[in-house]
This record gives C-alpha cells, structure tokens and sequence, in this order.
C-alpha cells in the first residue's frame, strides 16, 4: 500500500467480544475489531495523500489501518472510538509500523465534546446504522475547517445516501471514487466520498 508494508492486529474472534450489557444498552457490537473492507480502500487513498503537518481525525478507527496510514503520511492524527479496547489496537499498531502513536479519545457521535477543527476528517464504513447518518451528518461539519475536507469510505450501506443529501443540502461538494477490494475469494465496492466546501449559513 503506497509502495509499504502493514501489519494490522486485530482480535482473533469477535464472537468473544461479545457483551450482553453493552448490546443491551445501546445494540452495541465489536464492529471494531474487524478489519473492513472499506478501511483498505481509505488507506489505500490516503496512502496517496502528502498529509505532512495536517491535522487529522479518524472516527471509530477501530483498529486503526487508516490512522496507521495517515500517519506515515506525515499527519498528527486524534484517533477516535467508542471502545476503549479499539484505541489500544489503534495506538499498538500505529506504534508497530509508523514508530508513533496517534493522539486517542473515545467520541460518542450523539453528544460529542467539544474539539478543535480539522483539516481532514476521515472515517470506513461508519454508515452501518440507520440512526448513524444524522449524528455524522451533523458531527462531520462541526470537525471540518474551513479549508478542510472528510474523507467516507463507504460499501453501499442504506443508510449513506441520506447521510450525503444531508450534508449536499448543507453546502458542502461531494465527489466519489469507486474502488474494489479483495476480501478472500470475492471483491468488495467500496465508495469513497471526498466532502470539500464550507457550509451554508
């Protein structure tokens, strides 16, 4: 990937992973601790990028491919969750192939804190819930600033377009590249939205 080797440590079974508490409360699932499709592919486009000196956010890094990425490419990166086990997978595994680890926060999208802006926002495959596409729709902007960008790799989840109406309708521009990725034996599409613009007042 960008002419570099990674190696990615992520749980063995999601299956123990599993807590009935957490899926009580909120239908919570170690989404985290698998290695996605659509996490390639945003590490394959930010392994294009010259991220020097830039000011980045991943949001729900679980393991971290994307932040390992970024931060290769030269960025500062705050790498964000809502599991705490997903920002230690992050951080070793930034730590064992970019020799640093990024800046770590576990981010609930509904009521975040307060955080400064960003120069790039980036995120795989965080459209897997319905109720997901209005919390970022309203988090992306927040984080972006003025001449930043968010970058959304995205599988065709249902959930996606409504989230990208959304922040059109906000003023932002959209384009998107499609990319494939092998997973085994099948191929995988993942879309990958680039968000540029500042928004409507």
């Amino acid at each position: 990937m960008g002419g570099r080797t990674y190696r990615i440590t992520h749980p063995a079974s999601v299956d123990d992973l599993l807590d009935e508490e957490d899926f009580e409360h909120d239908e919570r699932l170690p989404y985290w601790a698998e290695l996605w499709p659509s996490a390639v592919a945003l590490a394959r486009a930010l392994a294009r990028e010259d991220l020097a000196g830039k000011r980045s956010i991943e949001l729900g890094c679980g393991v971290g491919l994307p932040t390992v990425v970024a931060l290769s490419r030269g960025a500062k990166v705050l790498a964000t969750d809502h599991n705490e086990a997903a920002l230690d997978f992050a951080a070793h595994n930034a730590s064992a192939n970019a020799g640093r680890e990024p800046e770590t926060a576990l981010l609930d999208w509904f009521s975040p804190d307060d955080l400064p802006p960003f120069d790039l926002v980036f995120a795989a495959d965080v459209l897997y819930e319905r109720r997901n596409a209005p919390a970022l729709a309203n988090l992306v902007p927040k984080l972006l600033a003025a001449d930043g960008e968010a970058l959304l790799a995205d599988p065709r989840r249902p959930p996606a377009p409504a989230f990208l109406e959304t922040i059109e309708a906000r003023g932002f521009g959209i384009s998107t590249e499609s990319m494939v990725v092998e997973q085994g034996e099948r191929e995988v599409r993942v879309l990958l939205h680039r968000i540029k613009g500042a928004p409507l007042v």
